[in-house]
Order: structure tokens, then sequence, then C-alpha cells
């Protein structure tokens, strides 16, 4: 069955020991370059640096005793991982972390510090898939979906529950999209809460199979995606999809000059270090202001792990 908002609300009880409960911010000049009133719930002051920290606080603490004694697996190129690590580190159980060989070396290191042990592999979803399913066989451990998990996607919802419990009314809340977890999850709390208000995504023109997946009414694979938000190359799954597809209004695409534009205006204006991800959704505001003109936006800020070295180029 689909997660409730009741549902939401008893994964924000269990977490509360292994989270923060972040800020929310708003910049004035952001604003008005913006012509909208826009509220930035920031989780790259998350533990472990993103929103990720929720929805795996809310897994590991899920499991029964006999289940965490054989500790927890899953593949990651980064944020999901490192949290499901410190997760599990907090709980006192083993993870092991499937992560590609393309994924920023200061994530790598960060689930390392964690306690976990990294297993490297192709940067492939086949290789992930493979390489996953011999590690659980060989340990036992229980796989922790990154997003495609109704535990996940409760923990996820938690921050925009936060978001709204401390600004309340908003005409649209947003959250960028990858797999759908977060995205999945504000919308349950959104529609609940606020059954007025809009749920808009953002997406990388570059890895946008979620706007395809909308458009053609299932799910449509993520194809060599590329895109400066490399956290957003994942596809929707079989249960992120259809929460999606019903309580999403809209997903807007943008290009990575947009999302690079959004990003500079997040560090120099907001004075807050944020990952390309983060951007997406500001980047969608600033493409079409029309739609957002005047409105009250509630806009999910998911992490702050840069690889400053990969993205220092860019600039």
């Amino acid at each position: 069955m689909r997660p409730t908002l009741q549902d939401i609300q008893k994964a924000a009880q269990r977490i509360a020991p292994l989270i923060h409960r972040t800020p929310v911010l708003s910049s004035i000049s952001i604003n008005h370059i913006a012509g909208a009133e826009l509220h930035f719930k920031c989780e790259n002051f998350q533990k472990a640096g993103a929103f990720k920290m929720r929805g795996a606080a809310n897994a590991v603490l899920s499991l029964s005793d006999e289940e965490a004694r054989r500790g927890v697996a899953t593949h990651s190129s980064g944020n999901h991982g490192q949290a499901l690590a410190k997760a599990a580190q907090s709980r006192g159980i083993k993870a092991y972390i499937v992560m590609p060989e393309t994924a920023p070396t200061v994530k790598k290191k960060a689930v390392e510090g964690y306690g976990a042990e990294v297993v490297i592999c192709k940067p492939t979803l086949q290789a992930r898939e493979d390489t996953l399913k011999d590690v659980v066989k060989r340990t036992g451990a229980n796989f922790i979906h990154p997003y495609n998990d109704e535990r996940v996607i409760c923990g996820q919802g938690t921050a925009a529950l936060e978001l709204i419990e401390e600004v309340s009314e908003f005409d649209i809340v947003m959250s960028p999209v990858g797999g759908g977890g977060l995205l999945s999850g504000t919308a349950i709390t959104t529609t609940a809460l606020l059954p007025k208000a809009s749920i808009i995504a953002g997406e990388p023109e570059g890895a946008d199979d979620a706007y395809r997946s909308l458009q053609a009414g299932a799910i449509v694979p993520s194809e060599n995606p590329k895109t400066i938000a490399d956290g957003l190359l994942t596809s929707l799954g079989d249960k992120t999809f259809p929460i999606i597809k019903e309580l999403v209004s809209e997903i807007i695409t943008v290009n990575d000059e947009e999302i690079m534009y959004a990003l500079r205006l997040i560090w120099e204006r907001m004075k807050i270090i944020v990952e390309p991800s983060c951007a997406v959704p500001l980047a969608a505001v600033l493409q079409q202001k029309e739609k957002f003109a005047g409105k009250k936006v509630g806009i999910i800020l998911t992490g702050g792990n840069v690889d400053l070295d990969k993205l220092s180029a860019k600039f």
C-alpha cells in the first residue's frame, strides 16, 4: 500500500534522534530576481550532508533486531550510501555500500569514514545490481533501496513535513527528481496538509526520464544520462512512479547552464554551499517566472556534498 501522512508522521518521530531539524532560509535578492516568495528547506545542513539521511534512518530504525544483526547493503553514487552508512553506525550494525568507480572521491571517503565497507563496481546500473547481489549473498545483509522503498519514501517525506510546519501555507512545493523518493514523500505530505498547493519538480534535461515517464504514462528508463546534477541520474521506481503520476502537477526540465546559474545564485546570495542537484528547482522557477510570479513557494535544497575539484572546473 502507498504510504500515508500518518506513516510519514510516525517516521518523523522515529528518526528525530538521528537527524537535524534543518533551517528554512530565504533571500530577498533571489526573491526579487524570481518575482516570487521562495522558502528554502536547507537539507545541505542535514547529517551526512543530505536529505537522504532521513530515509536511511527510517529504514534502519524500522528493522527488527534479527534483521539488523545481518547489517544493511545498498548501491549508491554517494548521498544514500553516506546516509545509510551513518544510520547503520548509529545502530551499531554493518553497512556494505556498492559504489561506481566514477563516484566522487569525497563521497567514497565519507562512506568509509562512517565505518562502512565500500565495494567498487563499473558505472552501469547492471554492474551495480550484480555487485549488490553478490554482496547480499555473501553477507546476508538487508538491501535498502536508495528510493524505491516505502520506509525510505516516508523518511524523505519528513523534510516537507518540517517545512510546512515552520512556514505554514504554500502555493507550490518543489523538489528535484531523480529516483523519486524525495518527490514522492514530498507529494504525499503536501497533498495531505495543503490540498490546494501544487507539487512541481525540477529535472535536468540531460536526465529527463521522470518527465518522459509522466508524458508516456509509464516508466521510461534513463539511458546514458548526462548532467552536472549528478545526484539525479537514476530512473523512477515502481513504488515512486505511481505516487508521482497521481500527485505531482508538473515536472519542469532545465539545462546545465540554467542549473549553474541557479547554483551560483544560491552560493553567492545565500552564502551556503549546495550541490548542483539542489539548484534544479530554482532553475525551473527562473526559467518559467510567469508560472511562479507572486506565489509562495517551498523548495527543498537536497544536499551539500560537493566535489569541489570536479565542480571548480565548471566555474
